[in-house]
């Protein structure tokens, strides 16, 4: 993806809490699009190999979930974490990591990271296909700045992380916003 261009326009297939669907899984099917997600607010996505995953789980996702009252203080008004799994795994993974301010993104076809060219294969680690590692801040459907980890291709034997890190992106913000004061 590039600076300036525009999310591709996908359907997500989640699944949300319904009380009224009864019983000991209240879930129910709900398709959202990429507008429902970035239409009319800036965000931050950020995608990662896979739910569950040590480096997803023990820096990346809780350091955007620790971080959001600076983000918000920057001008963000949602952060999305988006992985090539389904709405199944992503949910019971947020569950799991107690998250209250990221939303997860289930991208279980992996049709929007093959979109923004992400898509990667991780059979090396029996994956199959995944999402490169990174970042982005979304202005109203169009990207504002991108944050990629080095060394995209497939069957790499190291996982990156750096670039899409929270502290990066928040570094980021926090420059844009004193250069923009001043």
């Amino acid at each position: 993806m590039q600076v300036g261009v525009k999310v591709p326009n996908v359907v997500f297939k989640t699944r949300v809490r319904d009380e009224a669907v009864g019983g000991p899984n209240p879930f129910r099917w709900q398709d959202m699009t990429s507008d429902d997600y970035f239409k009319g607010k800036r965000v931050i996505l950020f995608s990662l190999p896979g739910a569950f995953t040590p480096t997803c789980s023990t820096y990346q996702l809780p350091g955007f979930e620790e971080n959001f009252a600076k983000f918000q203080e920057n001008g963000i008004d949602g952060i999305y974490c988006m992985s090539v799994n389904d709405s199944f795994v992503m949910n019971k993974w947020a569950q799991a990591q107690d998250v209250k301010n990221v939303d997860v993104i289930p991208d279980g076809s992996g049709e929007f990271t093959r979109k923004v060219g992400m898509l990667v294969r991780k059979d090396n680690l029996g994956f199959g296909l995944r999402s490169w590692r990174y970042a982005a801040i979304i202005n109203d459907g169009v990207v504002e700045a991108w944050f990629e980890e080095p060394g995209l291709e497939d069957n790499l034997g190291e996982d990156p992380y750096g670039e899409s890190s929270p502290e990066n992106l928040l570094k980021y913000l926090e420059t844009a916003k004193a250069e923009s004061a001043a």
